[in-house]
């Protein structure tokens, strides 16, 4: 690994980290620099509404901007079909159920721990904004892209599905259910009288009146209500 090195944080909506994709690939190849990508969520995921309030000229100026740098570098450019952030844009309203971007930024990251970020980045980032790959999420568009960047798209979404299995079982370990049944034997000890709120060393002579008047009996029940996770 080269001694020099850059942070690339990079979005698969961004048409401006597409169109800057060529050259840092190139930068990549010719020079001794390792190139540290992170891919990141778009500002429409980062920033919920960000798209009611921002001034109406962006968006054209965007568009606009956009394919004269696409124009002036000669690289095929067109807006994505499918976008890969769902949105209304009339409204800016971007929709917390997104089928694109999730799938695609984590396979950016598995990619990148695969040792080839840059390649995959450039490679999907064509077929998505080349202009000239209509509905890129179909058919072997993907996979065809990811083989191009020296990568096998299924082993890249087995990896992910793998974490995802890693995380669910990591939540299931919590202890949920142990705390539960803690509740469940304080309460029973509380309700017999064998403990009350401070310890008492007394504790064992005192009955269940003794103890419900030191503390509050219904916390129990609106611990069990509250929606879990609660630890």
């Amino acid at each position: 690994m080269s001694d020099l090195s850059f942070d690339l944080f990079w979005s698969f909506r961004s048409p401006y980290s597409y169109l800057a994709t060529p050259r840092l690939r190139k930068i990549g190849e010719e020079y001794d620099v390792t190139i540290n990508v992170r891919p990141v969520y778009p500002i429409a995921v980062r920033i919920p509404g960000f798209f009611k309030t921002v001034n109406p000229m962006w968006p054209p100026y965007l568009l606009t901007d956009t394919a004269r740098i696409a124009e002036f570098e000669n690289i095929p450019y067109g807006w994505p079909n499918p976008d890969p952030i769902v949105m209304d844009l009339a409204s800016g309203e971007v929709p917390k159920d997104q089928p694109y971007i999730h799938r695609l930024t984590r396979l950016g990251v598995a990619a990148t721990q695969a040792g080839k970020g840059i390649e995959f980045l450039s490679e999907v980032s064509r077929i998505i904004f080349g202009g000239d790959t209509p509905q890129w999420n179909e058919g072997s568009h993907l996979a065809d892209a990811t083989a191009r960047a020296g990568l096998d798209l299924a082993e890249l979404d087995a990896a992910l599905l793998g974490e995802v299995a890693d995380r669910a079982l990591q939540r299931r370990r919590r202890p949920i259910r142990h705390c539960r049944e803690l509740f469940r034997q304080f309460r029973h000890a509380l309700a017999r009288g064998l403990v009350q709120q401070r310890g008492d060393v007394h504790a064992r002579e005192r009955r269940r009146d003794d103890a419900l008047r030191g503390v509050n009996s219904q916390i129990f029940d609106r611990i069990h209500r509250l929606p879990l996770p609660v630890i």
